[in-house]
């Protein structure tokens, strides 16, 4: 009877993790520029005549968030007539981001004391899961444009194959 319980619980958690990641997948608004400040969508400030910093802001995962900042950089280059741009700086939730990605964190923690004659040590670590579903995200990116040949670093992209790539996803 314990192992019958267990099973029904463990499956009723995997389908409760299972539905926070559907949720988190299916809440980004839908393609646009942002509405209002702190909404869903993106914005840009030109910076110099070929430079201009790019937000998505969004609720979800993170990824998606920012295929959504560098498609509107492609689609904001053809727009001016430019060919390529440069992810000169990014930024994602406020903070500089130089490899493009999620940088995972882990803590341990470690304490002593003395209780009469006797000392004592310990040592914990934390996994943590953020239940509270979805959270508000953004990408930031700062990009330089330029015509012809796009130039041969990690960080420039040719803007039509950005668009025709991350295009059908959004």
């Amino acid at each position: 009877m314990t192992a019958v319980f267990s099973r029904k619980t463990l499956t009723a958690s995997v389908l409760a993790v299972s539905a926070l990641a559907l949720t988190a997948c299916a809440s980004l608004a839908p393609y646009g520029p942002q509405m209002a400040a702190r909404g869903q969508g993106y914005a840009e400030q030109q910076i110099e005549s070929n430079r201009f910093r790019v937000t998505y802001s969004g609720v979800g995962a993170a990824g998606p968030v920012a295929d959504r900042a560098l498609y509107r950089a492609a689609e904001l280059t053809t727009q001016r007539g430019y060919d390529w741009f440069e992810v000169t700086q990014r930024w994602i939730d406020g903070r500089p981001d130089s490899a493009g990605g999620v940088r995972p964190n882990v803590s341990i923690g470690a304490g002593g004391g003395r209780y009469g004659g006797f000392s004592t040590s310990g040592v914990g670590v934390g996994v943590g899961l953020n239940l509270n579903g979805p959270s508000p995200t953004s990408t930031t990116l700062e990009i330089i444009m330029g015509r012809g040949a796009k130039p041969e670093h990690p960080e420039a992209y040719s803007a039509r194959g950005v668009m025709e790539s991350i295009g059908h996803r959004l």
